[in-house]
């Protein structure tokens, strides 16, 4: 399981811009870190890098495990890391139960885990509903439920809070704080401040 997430010297270009360069981070278990900077600065770019879904053009980003020893980049990606984009990434003509479901066993998790993540994040009353029908905040919801569902050690959230009001950005910040306390690692981008403590870290500046 990833215990540390290491980024040195990490530059990304975009076409012929380069976003930014020289970045670096290092994260243990239990830390969060808030990845902020102005629009277009990179924070996605680097969230995407990290999850391996683009190389930087410059440095490195490596995983650790709970012993100590470098974790291979491609198992670790695979095993331990979950990516949750500014978009939701849910599929609309589902029902909420069975996109749920669908993304937790893909995940690794299962029925009874998707349906507990969806109690706890006050989905329950909605899960016979198509996904199309959910507004932006509930949207939202959907996806974290995905989240907490995987038990995945290294959370990857772009603009978690954005579309949620102040009650679910409170329970969502609890939600961080357990996973932290469990040993995980968030990384997030935002320009909200996050509910927990974190490190901060300027993308671009």
């Amino acid at each position: 399981m990833i215990a540390r997430l290491s980024v040195q010297g990490v530059a990304i270009q975009r076409g012929d811009r380069r976003l930014f360069e020289g970045f670096r981070l290092d994260l243990a278990a239990g830390e969060a870190a808030a990845l902020t900077g102005a629009n277009g600065a990179g924070k996605t770019s680097l969230l995407r890098a990290i999850a391996g879904f683009i190389r930087p053009t410059e440095g490195e980003i490596g995983f650790g495990g709970e012993d100590g020893r470098l974790l291979d980049p491609k198992e670790a990606r695979s095993r331990d890391i979950h990516y949750l984009g500014h978009q939701d990434g849910l599929k609309t003509s589902r029902s909420v139960r069975d996109e749920l479901v669908f993304q937790v066993r893909w995940t690794g998790g299962d029925a009874a885990e998707a349906l507990a993540a969806a109690g706890t994040l006050r989905l329950t009353p909605l899960l016979d509903l198509e996904v199309r029908k959910l507004s932006a905040g509930q949207r939202r919801r959907l996806a974290l439920a995905r989240v907490i569902a995987s038990r995945r050690a290294l959370w990857l959230l772009d603009e978690p809070l954005a579309p949620l009001d102040a009650a679910h950005r409170a329970q969502v910040g609890e939600l961080m704080a357990a996973h932290l306390a469990d040993g995980g690692l968030i990384v997030a981008a935002t320009h909200d401040p996050l509910p927990i403590p974190v490190k901060p870290a300027p993308v671009g500046a």
